[in-house]
C-alpha cells in the first residue's frame, strides 16, 4: 500500500491510501469464494460456478464492492500508522477510485483530536462563598426531622379539615354511566395534597366518618380527551380519618435524638450544616477555578468529541436505571428517556461540552508540567482506589492495569495543581447581599 496527499486543516484532516493491483486482486477472488456458494448459474451446481464464468455472466465488477469493502479497513489503518494522526470518532471514505490498472486508491476524512493552547492555569484568582447557617437554617432542619418522627392520630367527633388524610371509596359517573379509572375502595388521600382533579378534596372537607355525598366535579380542559371539560359526579363514601401529630420540640425530642438537650441538638445541627455548606462551598470553588482554567485555553473541540461524551452521560445515566444494553441504538435510548434535543441541548450538551474541555486542559497540563508518579505515589493511589470500591489492590492493579492507572494518577496531581494554587478572593458585594 502507498499513503499519499496528507492534507491538514484546523481539526480534520484528508489523506489517500492506494492499494496495489495483486491486493485488490487478492480482495476480489477472496470475495469471489465468499459468495459463490450462494450464486445459482445454468449448467453448474450452486455453489460450483467458476469466477470467470460468473463475472462474464454479471460483469467483472460484480466483486468489485465486496472487495473493497474488505480493504477499506486495512487501507485505513495503513494511512493512519504512516500519518501518525491523533484521531477522534470515526473515519469517513469521501471516494474511492478503481483504476484501469486495478489499484485502489481510497480518499479518507478524519476528525483530529485537537491541539491545546493553554492559557493561566495555576494561581487563578476565583471568588469563594462562605455561607454561614442561620437560626432559620437549623430551624428548617428541626422541622424536618419532626415531620420523619411525625406519627398518624385518628380522627374522632368532627369533620374532615384540610391536612387530614381520609380513607375514602369513590365512584365516578359521566351522564349516569361509570366511567373507566374513576372508582377505588379504601383509597388513602391526604386533603389539600393536590393529587385530585380540582374540587374534589375541597368538596370532601366537611365530611364525617360514615358520610356519603355526590361531588360534582367539571374535569379540566387539559385533561384526558374523554373526560375533559365534562361535567361528572363522583360518589364517595367517606370510611376512616386522621391527622399527623408531630413531636413537641423539646428535651424530650432531643433524648430520642440522641442529645441530653435540645439546645444540645440545635448545636450539632449547626455543626452538621455548616460542615455541608462548606463543602458545597469548596465544591462550586473547585467547579468555578476549573471553568476559569478551561476559559483561558485556546482549543477548537470537533463536534464528534461532544456528541460522544453525550452518549456516554446517556448511557450511563440509563445504565442507573437497567437500561445497560450497548445494542440499543443511542436514539432509541433518548426515545426511551424522552429526551429530546431542546432537553439535550439547554442540560446535557453544555456538561458534555465542560467535560471535554476539562479531560483536554488536565491532559495537556499533565504534558506542560512533565507531570511523574513515584512508585510510592502510585501505591497509594491504588490503595485509596481498592479502599473506595471495598477491593484488593493487586485487583485493581489486575482489572485496570498499570499504564491506566498511572495516567490516572498524572491527572489527579494536574487537577490538584489548579485547586491548590488558585487564590479564593471576596465575593462582590451585590453577590454577598444575594
Amino acid at each position: 500500500m502507498i499513503f499519499k496527499n496528507l492534507e491538514k486543516k484546523e481539526n480534520t484532516a484528508q489523506f489517500q491510501v492506494e492499494s496495489d493491483a495483486a491486493e485488490f486482486e487478492a480482495a476480489v477472488n477472496g470475495a469471489y469464494l465468499q459468495n459463490k456458494k450462494s450464486i445459482a448459474i445454468p449448467g453448474f451446481r450452486k455453489g460450483k460456478a467458476p469466477r470467470a464464468v460468473i463475472e462474464g455472466m454479471y460483469g467483472a465488477e460484480v466483486f468489485y464492492q465486496d472487495a473493497m469493502d474488505e480493504l477499506a479497513p486495512k487501507a485505513f489503518e495503513f494511512g493512519l500508522k504512516e500519518s501518525e494522526l491523533r484521531i477522534v470518532g470515526a473515519p469517513s471514505i469521501t471516494d474511492i477510485d478503481v483504476t484501469d490498472e486495478k489499484t485502489v486508491c481510497y480518499t479518507f476524512a478524519v476528525s483530529l483530536y485537537p491541539e491545546v493552547k493553554l492559557g493561566q492555569y495555576k494561581e487563578l484568582e476565583v471568588e469563594k462563598h462562605h455561607r454561614e447557617v442561620t437560626d432559620e437554617d437549623v430551624a428548617r432542619e428541626l422541622e424536618e426531622a419532626r415531620k420523619r418522627n411525625a406519627r398518624m392520630v385518628g380522627v374522632e367527633g368532627r369533620a374532615a379539615q384540610m391536612g387530614d388524610t381520609v380513607n375514602i371509596d369513590f365512584d365516578g359517573y359521566l351522564d349516569g354511566v361509570r366511567f373507566d379509572g374513576g372508582k377505588a375502595e379504601d383509597y388513602s388521600l391526604e386533603l389539600g395534597s393536590h393529587s385530585f382533579v380540582p374540587g374534589f378534596e375541597e368538596q370532601v372537607v366537611g365530611m364525617n366518618i360514615g358520610e356519603e355525598k355526590d361531588l360534582d366535579i367539571t374535569f379540566p380542559e387539559e385533561y384526558t380527551p374523554e373526560l375533559a371539560g365534562k361535567a361528572v359526579v363522583f360518589k364517595v363514601k367517606l370510611n376512616d380519618m386522621s391527622y399527623t401529630e408531630l413531636p413537641e420540640l423539646d428535651d424530650e425530642f432531643a433524648k430520642d435524638a440522641g442529645f441530653d438537650t435540645l439546645d444540645a441538638y440545635k448545636e450539632d445541627v449547626r455543626k452538621n450544616l455548616q460542615e455541608s455548606f462548606d463543602e458545597q462551598d469548596e465544591a462550586q470553588f473547585r467547579s468555578d477555578a476549573m471553568t476559569k482554567a478551561c476559559e483561558n485555553m485556546e482549543v477548537s473541540i470537533p463536534d464528534v468529541m461532544v456528541d460522544d461524551k453525550v452518549e456516554e452521560i446517556i448511557r450511563n445515566y440509563a445504565a442507573n436505571f437497567g437500561m445497560s444494553d450497548r445494542s440499543i441504538s443511542i436514539d432509541k435510548l433518548k426515545e426511551m428517556m424522552g429526551l429530546t434535543d431542546e432537553v439535550l441541548n439547554a442540560g446535557i450538551r453544555p456538561g458534555a461540552l465542560l467535560q471535554v474541555k476539562s479531560d483536554l486542559l488536565i491532559e495537556a497540563i499533565v504534558k506542560a508540567e512533565d507531570i511523574q508518579v513515584s512508585e510510592e505515589e502510585l501505591n497509594e493511589y491504588v490503595e485509596k482506589v481498592a479502599k473506595s470500591v471495598d477491593g484488593k489492590p493487586e485487583e485493581i492493579r489486575e482489572y485496570f492495569g498499570e499504564e491506566f492507572i498511572t495516567s490516572e494518577k498524572r491527572k489527579e496531581k494536574a487537577t490538584a495543581l489548579i485547586f491548590d494554587t488558585a487564590v479564593a478572593t471576596e465575593p462582590k458585594e451585590e453577590e454577598k447581599a444575594e
